[in-house]
């Protein structure tokens, strides 16, 4: 894996992004860590991110409001994102688990995202 040189800080923004259900952003990320950890810069943050992304640790969910966002589970599940408030909700679907050879594809994963008007915001 790519980047796999062992940090603890790389460990501490990977188990925060999945500790998580809320979907974070990079930045939601570094404010959960910065006092703990004042040395962390934010940069650091983004950089590791993207590693997880490389490497197939964590997805992009959606930009909201100018702001990635992201998950940590990468097991087969969509994504509800409301349009109003920026609410994301996992959406369990099994039948999400498409792999390998189809209609002359060769499908290394499956992203399905709902957009939407969460209830909150409907009343």
């Amino acid at each position: 894996m790519k980047g796999s040189n062992y940090s603890s800080k790389r460990e501490l923004i990977y188990s925060t992004l999945c500790s998580t259900k809320s979907h974070p952003s990079a930045k939601w990320v570094y404010e959960q860590l910065k006092e703990d950890h004042p040395d962390l810069s934010l940069g650091t943050v983004y950089r590791n991110i993207a590693l997880f992304k490389e490497n197939g640790k964590a997805v992009a969910v959606a930009n909201i409001l100018g702001e990635e966002r992201l998950d940590g589970d990468t097991s087969a599940h969509a994504h509800l994102v409301c349009k109003c408030c920026g609410k994301i909700e996992d959406v369990d679907m099994p039948s999400l688990t498409l792999k390998g050879d189809t209609k002359g594809f060769n499908t290394d994963f499956v992203a399905v995202t709902y957009f939407g008007t969460c209830t909150e915001c409907s009343e």
